[in-house]
């Protein structure tokens, strides 16, 4: 496949993805109206605020994973690399480091994660459902095993302001997200690399021999995740000020979540940023709302459930037309 008939196929998929971004927006904005109505608490500036403030960690993770899924791959480690990335950066505040070597620090290890489940993949040819699964579980024992499972504390205020402040009353955690969206949306629909990460997950073998180094997207792809997940990490510690080994834990399933209620495909090849962001105000919409009316959290996940499997299989409905 050359460039320019991946670039033509693209072209295609970004037009189905135009149709789908609108679907998945629709029923955002349905969400809303229905929550709107069944409770007078919904439509109120705090409420959208929170919504936005808890919606942005998983908004940062569905990014990654949009990635990976688009390749054709799952990332599970997702969770782990939060965890591990907040412990790493608050053992290095603990050390009197400065924070943004400390923030650094933390970053590193979600770097390195991705990497190691990427060589796995692209070099060890392992299913990315069990190199990201030994990944997953070997973080999450470091995360765990750094501090014995202490959480740590007594993080600066100049680390913490990030997860916690706002500015010109937005909150923090949402800006650092939108700029995050806006960067690796523009990455995936407008380089080279997103070009070749759509062709890896469609086609992979047609993909490598027309002259796309399939090896390197693969790896690059799961770095994305692994720092995503770390920075994701680092706004979770600094939002409840204190990092914990548990962090994170079932979160790489809100992500697949929202990359496909997104438009994200599972057979890999199709799926935008923009669609993933919608996806996860979705999942963010949707739990708050039930919250405010009073469901279960055990009948919300029943739902959110349902959700899934629905977009799923409308999913497979899209690709058999």
């Amino acid at each position: 496949m050359s460039d320019s008939v991946a670039k033509a196929k693209i072209g295609l998929n970004l037009s189905r993805a135009q149709k789908q971004l609108l679907s998945t927006f629709s029923g955002l904005f349905l969400l809303g109206v229905v929550f709107t109505i069944l409770s007078p608490y919904f439509f109120s500036a705090n409420n959208l605020l929170t919504v936005a403030t808890q919606t942005a960690v998983i908004a940062i993770i569905a990014v990654g994973q949009t990635y990976v899924l688009i390749t054709g791959g799952i990332d599970l480690s997702i969770g782990s690399n939060m965890a591990l990335a907040g412990m790493v950066a608050g053992m290095a505040m603990r050390a009197q480091l400065p924070v943004p070597l400390a923030i650094f620090c933390g970053l590193l290890t979600g770097i390195i994660s991705g990497g190691v489940s990427g060589v796995l993949v692209a070099f060890g040819r392992l299913p990315p459902f069990i190199a990201t699964l030994g990944t997953m579980t070997v973080v999450r024992g470091l995360a765990l095993t750094v501090t014995q499972a202490i959480p740590i504390s007594g993080l600066p205020k100049n680390f913490t302001v990030w997860g916690t402040g706002s500015t010109l009353g937005i909150p923090n955690p949402v800006i650092s997200t939108v700029l995050l969206v806006v960067i690796f949306g523009f990455i995936l629909a407008k380089t080279k690399l997103g070009r070749h990460v759509y062709a890896t997950g469609s086609n992979f073998e047609a993909a490598r021999l027309s002259g796309v180094n399939t090896n390197t997207v693969l790896v690059m792809v799961y770095v994305f995740s692994g720092l995503l997940a770390a920075f994701a990490g680092l706004i979770m510690a600094a939002r409840i000020i204190s990092a914990q080994p548990a962090a994170g834990d079932g979160y790489e399933l809100d992500a697949v979540a929202s990359s496909v209620i997104g438009g994200t495909s599972t057979m890999g090849g199709e799926g935008t940023v923009a669609g993933t962001f919608i996806g996860a105000f979705v999942i963010g919409v949707l739990r708050n709302g039930l919250n405010l009316v009073g469901v279960s959290p055990f009948i919300q996940k029943i739902v959110i459930g349902i959700v899934i499997v629905g977009s799923v299989f409308l999913d497979k409905i899209r690709r058999k037309d």
